[in-house]
Parts: C-alpha cells; sequence; structure tokens
C-alpha cells in the first residue's frame, strides 16, 4: 500500500447505517417484550428519510467504480485491451482477471465462478472489467472503451439440451441430480392424472440502489461498508479472489433495505475491493437498475412434469415427477433448491409411495440463486395444479380433495423424514375454507376500478368471471442437509441501558427489534440497543429461513439469561434463597415470598454485566442416494384461499383478496409478523400475475422496471390474515416458525388454481399469461 493510500485511510471518515436508539415512548406506556408489537428502532428515520443506505456513503478522496459486462451469453475472450481507458483523463485504475490472482471463486454455496471472465464468457451480463475514476461518468465512459475482442459461440439456453451438450465449465454441465425413492415405486394408482408445468424467472428486484463504498486499511487489506446479508461468507470469498487473508478483508453492513435473497452479488462487491487495493483510495460503485437485472441471481426457472396416482376415493397412492431446474451459468446455491424443491415435491400431503428425480443444470441463462421459497414455491404450483386436476377428474370440490389428503404430525415426508414439528395443516384449509367470502362489485363508477384492468381495461364488464382457488404449502427452516446453524450474541448491560452485539444482518425480517425484545423481556431493561454488524463479531449465518429468529434469537435469549443469573443471585444470596426464586416483572425483582421487591435499575447500580452465547440447532443429514434422510430441522405450513375476477374475453386477471391461515409456532410481534405475511402474499401474486424476467436466446430483454413489472399497491389484493395458529415447536428457542417464505410459496398457486376455476383453463405456467386466462362460459 502507498503512503499516500495510508493517509487517506488515517483521513477517511465513513458514516455507516448505525443502531439507532429504541423509539422514545411515553413514561406510562405499557411494558415491552415478546409478544407486544414493539415497533423497529430506524422505522422513523426510514419515514423521515434520514436512514443512512449504502448511496450514501461518502469518504475523503473518493474515487467512483464501473464495470464491464459481457453483451454476449456465450463467447470466447481473445484479446482484452484496456490502454485506451487507462489512459483517459481521470482514470486511476483499470482491472481484469489477471488482477485478481487469488485462488478462490465467487458463488457463496460453490464458488465456482470467477471474479471476472478470463477466457470465456458464460452469461450475459458476466463482469470482464472494471474501472475507477474520479467521477462516475469518467468511469462509465472508459469502461465502454475497453476493447474486447469476442468470438461468440453458441449459446446453450435450454436446460432440456444441456444433458448432451458441450461442457459449459470445468465442472461439467449437470450440478445435481437427486432420485428420490419412497414406499413402492411399482404401486399405480386406480386415477392417474399428468400435467407439464413451467415456473419462470423471478427476480429479487430490490428498489433500493445497490451500492457500496471499498476503503483501503493500511495493512493492505480493505474494508467494506456493503449491505451484505451473510458478510462472514462475503469476506470469506472476497479474501480468497483478491489473495489476502480473511483478516485483512473487513465488512461492515450498511443500511440494508430490505432483502429476498442475496442483496447484493460477489460480483458487485469484488470490483470495489479489487479498485481500493490497486489505488489505495476509496471507492465506491452504484449499481444502475440494470446492472442490477444482469448482476444478481434470480428465482430457478423451471420444468416440472407430473403424474398423480389416486383411489376412487382421491386418496393419494403415489405421487412421480420430474423436475428440472435451469442453474444458469454457475452453480451456487442450485444444488441447495433442488434439494427443497425434490423433498417438497409432493406437498403437505401423505403421499405413501414417491418417485421423483430432480435435475439442476449449467446453461448459458443468468444465474440462478437463492430468493425466498427456493424450490418449495416451483413445486407448490405444479402439484397444486395436479390435485385440481385430481379434483377435476373425480367430480370432488377442489378443497375436500385436499381435505382428505393433508399432512398431520407424525406422518412422513417422502424423503422417510418424521414430521415430528407441529403440523395443522387440516386446521389451517378449514380456516381458510370457513372464511366469509368477498362481496362482488357493485354498478358504478367507483366500482369499475375493481373491474380487471381498471374501468377501461374490461373490454365487457359481462365477460368478468369469479374464482376461488386453494393451495396448501410448506418450507423447510434453517439450513438444510447437515449445514452447520450456530450463532453467537453478546449481552453488555452498562447502568439501565442494555447492547446486543450479534453478526445477524437485520434485512427488514425484524432481528433488531426482536433482539429488543428478548432483553427487555428477560432482563426487564426498557432501553435496549443493537450494534452495527461487521465481521470483527463471531458469525450469525445468512438471512432467511427463519435463521435469524431462531439461532441468533436464541443465542440472544441464552446471554440474556446469563446476564440475569449474575445481576439476580447476589440479591439471592443476601436473603439466602436461589436465584430461581427471583422473578423481574415490569422492571422490578420480587421473590416468590414478597420478601424481596426491588427495581432492575437499583439493582444494576454501579454495576457492568456482560455474557456471550451461542445456539446451535439439532443437527441434520444430507440426503443419501436414493433421497432419503433427516435434512431438515423443522417446517412450517400455511393455507391460502384466493378470489380473482377475470376478463375471459382479454385474460385479465384482478386479484380480489388472499385469505391466509399460517402456522407460526408462537407470535412474538403481531403488528410485524402480519406485515410480514402481507408483504409474502404480495410478492407471491407478482411471481402469479407480473414478475417474469424475459431472457431470449440468453440475453436479458428490458433489464429495468418498465419491461419488469413489480406489483404496486393497485395491485395489492386484500390480504385477510384468517388465522394464526399458535402451536410452539418446542425445539425452537421461542416456538416461532419462519414467516415470511410460506405466503410467498403458496399464494402464486392459489392465483392460478382460482384463475383455473374462473376459466375452465388448465393454467399450468407462472406468471399467468393473458391467453391462458381466456375462456370460461
Amino acid at each position: 500500500m502507498t503512503d499516500r493510500a495510508a493517509d487517506t485511510a488515517a483521513a477517511i471518515t465513513v458514516t455507516p447505517a448505525l443502531a439507532t436508539p429504541p423509539v422514545e415512548r411515553p413514561a406510562d406506556a405499557p411494558a415491552h417484550g415478546l409478544g407486544t408489537s414493539l415497533p423497529p428502532a430506524d422505522a422513523q428515520a426510514k419515514a423521515l428519510g434520514t436512514y443512512p443506505y449504502t448511496a450514501d456513503l461518502w469518504a475523503e478522496g473518493l474515487l467512483w467504480a464501473a464495470v464491464l459486462r459481457s453483451p454476449h451469453p456465450h463467447a470466447r475472450i481473445r484479446r482484452i485491451d484496456t490502454a485506451q481507458a487507462a489512459a483517459m483523463p481521470g482514470v486511476r485504475a483499470v482491472v481484469t482477471h489477471e488482477d485478481a490472482t487469488g485462488p478462490g471463486g465467487l458463488g457463496r454455496a460453490v464458488p465456482d465462478r470467477p471474479a471476472f471472465a478470463s477466457e470465456v464468457v458464460r452469461y450475459h451480463g458476466e463482469p470482464v472489467a472494471a474501472v475507477a475514476a474520479d467521477h462516475p461518468e469518467t468511469a462509465r465512459l472508459a469502461a465502454a472503451a475497453i476493447v474486447v475482442e469476442y468470438e461468440v459461440q453458441d449459446a446453450v439456453t435450454d436446460p432440456e439440451k444441456s444433458f448432451e451438450a458441450p461442457p459449459l465449465h470445468p465442472d461439467g454441465n449437470l450440478v445435481r441430480h437427486i432420485p428420490l425413492r419412497h414406499g413402492d415405486p411399482a404401486v399405480t394408482g386406480e386415477v392417474v392424472v399428468e400435467g407439464l408445468y413451467r415456473v419462470g424467472r423471478q427476480d429479487p428486484a430490490p428498489v433500493g440502489v445497490e451500492s457500496g463504498l471499498a476503503v483501503p486499511r493500511p495493512d493492505g487489506g480493505v474494508e467494506l461498508y456493503i449491505a451484505s446479508t451473510d458478510p462472514h461468507t462475503d469476506r470469506d470469498r472476497l479474501a480468497a479472489c483478491l489473495g489476502l487473508a480473511a483478516e485483512q478483508v473487513k465488512i461492515c453492513v450498511t443500511g440494508v433495505p430490505g432483502a429476498l435473497g442475496d442483496r447484493e452479488d460477489l460480483g458487485f462487491q469484488l470490483p470495489l475491493a479489487l479498485l481500493a487495493v490497486r489505488t489505495g483510495s476509496p471507492v465506491k460503485l452504484a449499481a444502475t437498475r440494470e446492472e442490477s437485472f444482469l448482476g444478481h441471481a434470480h428465482r430457478h426457472p423451471t420444468l416440472l412434469r407430473y403424474w398423480h396416482h389416486a383411489d376412487r376415493e382421491g386418496k393419494l397412492v403415489k405421487v412421480e415427477a420430474q423436475l428440472l431446474m435451469d442453474a444458469g451459468a454457475y452453480a451456487d446455491d442450485s444444488a441447495e433448491v433442488l434439494a427443497a424443491a425434490v423433498s417438497f415435491a409432493a406437498g403437505p400431503y401423505v403421499v405413501p409411495n414417491a418417485v421423483i428425480d430432480g435435475w439442476a443444470v449449467r446453461t448459458n441463462n443468468p444465474p440462478s440463486g437463492y430468493l425466498r421459497g427456493e424450490g418449495a414455491l416451483q413445486v407448490c404450483a405444479a402439484y397444486e395444479g395436479q390435485m385440481d386436476k385430481l379434483a377435476a377428474r373425480l367430480g370432488v370440490d377442489p378443497a375436500e380433495l385436499r381435505a382428505r389428503n393433508v399432512m398431520a404430525t407424525g406422518d412422513t415426508l417422502p424423503t422417510g423424514q418424521a414430521v415430528t414439528c407441529p403440523a395443522p395443516v387440516a386446521e389451517l384449509l378449514a380456516a381458510v375454507r370457513e372464511a366469509p367470502m368477498p362481496a362482488l362489485p357493485k354498478d358504478g363508477p367507483v366500482e369499475d376500478w375493481l373491474l380487471p384492468g381498471g374501468p377501461d381495461g374490461a373490454g365487457d364488464p359481462g365477460a368478468v368471471r369469479r374464482g376461488v382457488g386453494y393451495a396448501l404449502g410448506m418450507v423447510h427452516m434453517l439450513g438444510a442437509e447437515g449445514t452447520d446453524e450456530v450463532a453467537t450474541a453478546t449481552v453488555k448491560v452498562e447502568g439501565t441501558v442494555a447492547t446486543v452485539l450479534c453478526a445477524a444482518v437485520e434485512t427488514g425480517q425484524g432481528f433488531a427489534t426482536l433482539a429488543r425484545q428478548i432483553v427487555q423481556d428477560v432482563l426487564g431493561i426498557d432501553e435496549v440497543h443493537v450494534a452495527p454488524v461487521d465481521t470483527d463479531l463471531p458469525p450469525a449465518g445468512p438471512g432467511g429461513h427463519g435463521r435469524h429468529t431462531w439461532v441468533s434469537g436464541g443465542a440472544v435469549e441464552r446471554a440474556a439469561k446469563m446476564v440475569r443469573t449474575q445481576l439476580l443471585q447476589p440479591l439471592a444470596a443476601t436473603f439466602g434463597m436461589s436465584a430461581e426464586l427471583l422473578s423481574i416483572t415490569d422492571g422490578k425483582i420480587t421473590s416468590y415470598d414478597g420478601v424481596l421487591s426491588t427495581t432492575v435499575a437499583e439493582a444494576l447500580e454501579g454495576k457492568e454485566l456482560w455474557a456471550t452465547a451461542q445456539c446451535r440447532p439439532h443437527p441434520t443429514e444430507p440426503l443419501d442416494g436414493a433421497g432419503q434422510g433427516d435434512a431438515f430441522v423443522g417446517l412450517a405450513f400455511a393455507a391460502v384461499r384466493a378470489v380473482v375476477d377475470v376478463d375471459v374475453e382479454l385474460g385479465a386477471v384482478r386479484v380480489v383478496e388472499m385469505a391466509i391461515a399460517q402456522d407460526v409456532g408462537r407470535v412474538l410481534n403481531p403488528r410485524q409478523l402480519r406485515a410480514r405475511i402481507e408483504a409474502g402474499v404480495v410478492q407471491g401474486v407478482g411471481a402469479a400475475l407480473t414478475e417474469h424476467l424475459r431472457v431470449v436466446r440468453g440475453v436479458v430483454r428490458r433489464p429495468d422496471l418498465a419491461g419488469y413489472p413489480l406489483p404496486t399497491a393497485l395491485d395489492a389484493p386484500d390480504v385477510r390474515i384468517v388465522a394464526l395458529l399458535e402451536e410452539r415447536d418446542v425445539v425452537a428457542p421461542f416456538g416461532a416458525k419462519a414467516a415470511s417464505a410460506v405466503p410467498l410459496v403458496v399464494s402464486p398457486a392459489a392465483v392460478a388454481a382460482a384463475v383455473r376455476a374462473a376459466t375452465g383453463r388448465p393454467v399450468n405456467r407462472l406468471p399467468i399469461r393473458p391467453q391462458s386466462a381466456v375462456g370460461g362460459a
């Protein structure tokens, strides 16, 4: 590192998104803790626009980065000439694969992706080079001035052709094959229905700008201020690519505006770090919307073929399925996503026999990866389509057919794993069946807005048909197949203020609020701060699957209880009793017999207490060669009833209402839980009707929010939460279950079922195209 870089690093003032203090409340407000609707500490700052996101970061001597991406989905690189770009005034550095000399690769689960393309590009938008300059426009112009000589190759974009295509990657085209065999594969049912289903490429489409700042360190390392959801894994991967020790790379999590999967792709973070090290100056990169669509991973497009076997009464006998997932150019999380899809391919139903094959393959399409409800969403759309087909074949009400087959605690998954957690699927279905139906719209100018497409959308109000559809679904909690889930947390108390230190990233799932509630509940302390997250803290793992509620929250609770013991033991000893005989309620410490009564504030006066604890759930195991094994820690379930209006002449669909009943284990924050469920439902409506990233022969078309329509407030249906079933999972620290993923998983299948009911059409692909919704009597 140059002397100038050392001076710059010493002079840099970075303003990350620090943890804000709890929202002030009146002195006579009720005590807070688990089970109350404690508002997020940062809610006011976000509402007022004063919350600092990564795009707001600045440092003295700041440079700007730009990335050159491949215009081809598949090509050989014959030559890269950076001379013209490097000679431009204001350009400080140009980097390519030759500068990323570390032995590592990108990708959180499988590091099979190079830092920059070197000999070959494998997808449209793959990074080839990056530039740092004094001004963002200069950086973009310099990136465009880099000369890359390509020899375009035939792109393999059909996953079915990937099996026979030449290898697209040194590791081959097949990422994983899971052949699941359960029960007697030779059994057949009296009634068999077959279906072919397709699920498209959904994008996380983060509304916030994907941006970050890298700052060089005097030891030759780098600090990154980014909205990472898994900072320790990111640090390790980046250090490997840079050829640095892990301790030379520090990630400070800054201003995460929400995340539905990986918040920012490592291919975005690496150029920042490399350019900062190369120039010895801080470097900032703010991605355009197009770069966001090209850079991060998407939901796996999936082709699903099913055969459902049943007896004459509609009881399932066997499920056969073939699942083909498009991993895109690199493997990353595809093996894990495939495991979830195969394991849940029969849904929350009792299936004594199953023959399920799943494949994930590489293509020259954009990379696929983790997106909330991964694997489970795709198969839910297919097996619920099959249940509707089976009901129609037997002449049975679709909801009744589902009720005859629902899973319960003690039943067995097709993977051979017993369902030991609460599985109130029958109760969830009954709740949505019994919920009142929404009223029909009246004839009038105001109600015209409630027609599909608005007042000018419906060709004729008489062509509008109403449909009702049901869907059941499930997701797994925490990691799977032997993932070592562990989190560490420290709780410090000084005076009447507590601080929680934990590397669990607040991505909108409410962990920071939950941590405050836990400490309030255990210690009776009202003022609780959650410290900013960086990689100097012990790892807590990535967000998703309810991990931070269960594992990180469990670590916070254990640490808080250890501090509680430190606080109560001296008091108990004074009165000759056990600390277990003392309780903390509403900020007061009392003994069982009333002899001791004091406030927490008095007991803490002049003391500094702290404790560190870990939480690690029981282990799981990988699926074996027949797809069998105890691969999951726990499961969460939901039932959704969708009511839609369809213009059967134009194919326009309006989702009128989504009624949902969910298995939540325990409600920890009622308002926050409802908000997360509603958000999951609306995202599911987007997956059902509008969200599809179009890729034509490997090239992303219209990578913007005009070409990728997200559901707006006008598209959002009424979300009626008809039941939150609280049957605590005894192995979870609080008994709570994952909340956000399962509404998203089930909602698209319910919308498709309702459109089928309204039109009589098969509706076998997501998102639903207008031509699929045309029909009906």
